[in-house]
């Protein structure tokens, strides 16, 4: 246990209760979620699971109707091909993800992590007893990396690559041919590519594309999904993974001992999430759209701050790095004040492996984003 330590995104959502709980107006740019409401027929799902008391256990890998569900949609959107014995439904996103890495990684294997990276990712690798191994990439290539990269960090001890596209917290979206570069360096090694897919339908130009699409994918490839970001569902936790039966199998040996089975009447809901329609998805992408304007163009306006236009999900990572000074030297600080000094809600790039930024999330309103773009200039021009 002492090789993990809190999210840093929980711990400053706990900070910030604690400063509201006082009475301090807030604006929160720290929340990875959509400020949307579930929509309705979803929920309506849930209503009538419930009023049918589909309360009880289920399969501890989910039902049947949501994993057949869940690859349909997958076939669907990305032309990929897997069987209801090749998924694997668990407690949200995060919870696929730790599966996978909890099945596939020994003590002493290296996993390859490009930087920024999610802020699970780390310490679940080496909670598994594996080795982070980074790879970083910066703004001037719009934190994109390429095989050649990946493959610089190969050992014979590497036994994954992890891939999070749209990433969070740039918004860097890899293209195709990066992705197909780094599956045919895997093909060569024997290693697995885990893809973290958690914002797919969230891709600002160009259509949608999953690894899994690629001829004989199937065999070095694992996929991580979430229904969380893309309907507006995170506190119904559902989440999925696709990969080969045999790791399916390990990871549902390991869900066997711990969650059980995903909330019996939420798989319901994921059902009709997954087949009703998809225009909800759409509309929270075009507004996205419009608050990735307002955000980047306001950071951008503030003196000693620049910023890259992120490419896919929902989060703006600006560079800091002229602004740190001392009692403001790193970002944990700069983020800690902006927080106590101006009510803002930031999570600060050392959660996510560099030392010169701030995570922002605009999946907030319009008047949220400019009510915090104006507090943060006051706050910078204070420096």
């Amino acid at each position: 246990m002492s090789r993990i330590s809190v999210s840093a995104t929980a711990a400053m959502v706990m900070e910030a209760e604690k400063l509201r709980g006082q009475g301090q107006s807030l604006v929160d740019f720290g929340a990875g979620e959509p400020d949307f409401a579930t929509p309705e027929h979803i929920k309506q799902a849930a209503v009538a699971a419930l009023a049918a008391n589909f309360t009880k256990y289920t399969a501890t890998g989910g039902i049947a109707p949501l994993k057949d569900a869940i690859c349909q949609t997958h076939a669907r959107d990305f032309q990929s091909d897997y069987t209801r014995e090749e998924c694997l439904v668990t407690v949200g996103g995060k919870h696929a993800l730790f599966n996978v890495i909890s099945a596939l990684v020994d003590h002493g294997d290296e996993v390859i992590l490009p930087v920024p990276y999610w802020v699970s990712f780390q310490d679940q690798i080496t909670y598994a007893g594996g080795v982070p191994v980074l790879v970083a990439t910066d703004e001037a290539r719009d934190f994109l990396l390429t095989p050649e990269m990946v493959a610089a960090k190969v050992t014979p001890r590497t036994r994954m690559v992890i891939l999070n596209s749209p990433s969070n917290p740039s918004g860097a979206v890899f293209p195709a041919a990066t992705f197909r570069g780094i599956l045919e360096l895997c093909r060569e090694r024997g290693i697995w590519l885990l893809s973290d897919e958690c914002y797919s339908k969230f891709v600002y130009e160009g259509g949608p594309y999953s690894v899994a699409g690629e001829p004989g994918a199937k065999e070095h490839v694992v996929i991580a999904g979430s229904l969380s970001k893309t309907y507006a569902m995170t506190g119904w936790r559902l989440g999925y993974a696709l990969a080969p039966k045999p790791i399916i199998q390990q990871m549902l040996n390991l869900q066997s001992h711990s969650t059980s089975n995903p909330t019996s009447f939420v798989q319901k809901a994921g059902v009709v999430a997954l087949t009703g329609s998809q225009e909800p998805v759409a509309a929270m992408l075009a507004e996205y759209r419009k608050r990735r304007a307002a955000i980047v163009a306001g950071l951008r306006a503030i003196p000693g701050i620049s910023c890259v236009m992120p490419a896919g999900a929902f989060y703006a990572y600006p560079n800091l790095s002229r602004l740190l000074k001392p009692g403001c030297a790193t970002p944990l600080e700069f983020s800690t004040r902006l927080l106590r000094e101006a009510g803002v809600v930031t999570v600060p790039g050392e959660a996510f492996g560099t030392q010169a930024h701030i995570r922002l999330s605009y999946a907030t309103s319009l008047e949220n984003i400019e009510a915090g773009l104006e507090r943060l200039r006051d706050f910078v021009a204070k420096l």
